[in-house]
């Protein structure tokens, strides 16, 4: 029988190494699902993510660094947050086995901190505290001041998933080179997927 979000976080000890995140960037936006993310102790399942590496057009790094992208080309296992077209933050997994990979966090199942959520939200549905990069960022609290923070020490903390989930693929969304690549990934019928499935 499947266990709840907080039955799952329940059960994990210990949060995810640095060495998790040198690996393939697709492979780890597809391992990444169905982890707990939390951001001093506020947060939930992620439930969807996307790929993006050096090689690849819509990335960041695509065009090599530059002051906003600096934390892509450090070393794996590290949080990049930048701000989408002036409006809001999104978070990154700083990720691959070069320099200039990272996976974007696009969604979450609330599970930890669901008070502040609200809060910081202004809004009292579950469904609308993670469900898109920008409100996931705002629910937890993150902005360019994480940008750069290693992943497996506070405010961050990353725990294993439980078990293995059924798992979604298909094109990233809302941008305009290399769309045909399906390199997002997410919990296949969560109800708080900032997008279903086709």
């Amino acid at each position: 029988m499947e266990r709840s979000g907080t039955e799952r976080t329940g059960q994990i000890d210990g949060t995810l190494p640095r060495a998790f995140f040198a690996r393939e960037v697709v492979t780890v936006a597809r391992d990444l699902v169905g982890t707990t993310l939390l951001v001093d102790g506020v947060g939930g399942l992620i439930v969807e993510t996307e790929a993006y590496d050096r090689g690849d057009p819509a990335s960041h790094s695509f065009a090599g660094p530059t002051p906003r992208n600096t934390a892509m080309f450090g070393p794996p296992g590290h949080a990049y947050v930048y701000r989408s077209y002036g409006i809001h933050w999104c978070l990154n997994f700083v990720s691959g086995l070069q320099p200039g990979g990272a996976v974007l966090i696009r969604a979450l199942e609330p599970v930890a901190g669901l008070p502040s959520m609200a809060a910081r939200r202004r809004t009292e549905i579950p469904r609308l505290f993670c469900a898109g990069p920008g409100r996931l960022t705002e629910a937890l609290g993150v902005t360019r001041a994480h940008d750069g923070l290693p992943l497996d020490a506070p405010p961050f903390r990353i725990l294993p998933r439980y078990g293995e989930p059924d798992i979604a693929a298909g094109p990233r969304i809302g941008i305009s080179r290399a769309a045909d690549l399906p390199w997002r990934f997410g919990l296949a019928g969560s109800p708080f997927l900032s997008r279903p499935f086709r």
